[in-house]
């Protein structure tokens, strides 16, 4: 039997962590979410959206032929680790999109929806996992996302203080349904860092922004929650600076860009693409 793709199970982004003991903790994995699909058929390594990805994911579908099952559908993430050990998503874009694929790829296995010619998914997700765990073998690329013991926020401080980009909390009785749920939860980690400020946004009504560069390329918006008398130093800084270049690619009626110089030290989530729940924390002129 031919199995087919399962569209994943999608967790909830909140601001903190669920409390009491009806929750499984586990680190988020900044990677791609994979899933692993073994049937008579062979091996294949499928995206987030069901895009077959097996030639770039060549050395772990060597591993998942070799798991002892007739056929299985495990849900996981791909990451790459850096030579101090820490997980590294630019080097993991790189590996996959290089031809041939290269680099160190691992696949953290998290969730387990079909064994043996038995759909999983109505098990409660603490049973679904504890299967899972005794499929994986020790010492390979594809590795069984342990749970962290402790309560929520005990876990949460310590994957911020690891530098990590965040965390999971799954309802132990949950079942697997594809979408989004409240039964998943991620909680993500803050980090914060200087960017050029290369526009601002300023509507009645609205929330101002400030337009963010990182090295050059577009990054996206941060709120400006200033005080009256520091948001004023800010816009009067910036009214200097009005009449810089529309970054390619942008349309954005309602911005006003700005010529370099001011830089801001900016709070974000990690892990995203653009700024996202980001503030301004500060400005300043590049020396």
């Amino acid at each position: 039997m031919r199995l087919k793709f399962i569209r994943p199970m999608e967790p909830a982004l909140v601001d903190t962590p669920p409390q009491g003991d009806e929750w499984i903790f586990e680190i988020k994995f900044d990677g791609y979410r994979t899933q692993v699909i073994k049937d008579e058929d062979g091996v294949r390594l499928l995206t987030k959206n069901g895009h077959d990805w097996t030639g770039r994911y060549i050395q772990l579908a060597g591993e998942a032929a070799a798991i002892d099952a007739a056929n299985f559908v495990i849900d996981g993430e791909t990451i790459t680790i850096d030579q101090a050990g820490l997980l590294d998503f630019h080097a993991l874009q790189s590996a996959v999109t290089s031809r041939p694929p290269s680099g160190d790829l691992y696949l953290v296995a998290f969730d387990l929806l079909h064994l043996n010619d038995h759909d999983l998914r109505d098990m409660p997700a603490e049973d679904r996992r504890e299967i899972l765990h005794e499929l994986i073998p020790d010492g390979g690329r594809i590795q069984f996302s342990e749970a962290l013991p402790g309560t929520g926020d005990a876990v949460f401080h310590l994957v911020d203080r690891a530098g990590l980009e965040g965390m999971i909390a799954k309802r132990r009785t949950s079942t697997y349904r594809s979408g989004p749920t409240m039964n998943w939860r991620k909680i993500k980690c803050y980090a914060e860092k200087e960017m050029d400020i290369i526009g601002v946004q300023r509507e009645a009504g609205k929330p101002a922004m400030v337009l963010m560069a990182d090295k050059g390329r577009y990054a996206g918006g941060a709120f400006v929650t200033f005080k009256a008398d520091k948001r004023q130093r800010l816009w009067d800084r910036v009214q200097g600076k009005v009449g810089g270049p529309v970054p390619k690619g942008i349309k954005s009626d309602r911005a006003e860009w700005l010529k370099p110089g001011l830089v801001g030290r900016v709070k974000f989530l990690k892990g995203e693409e653009k700024l996202r729940h980001a503030k301004l924390l500060d400005f300043r002129e590049r020396s």
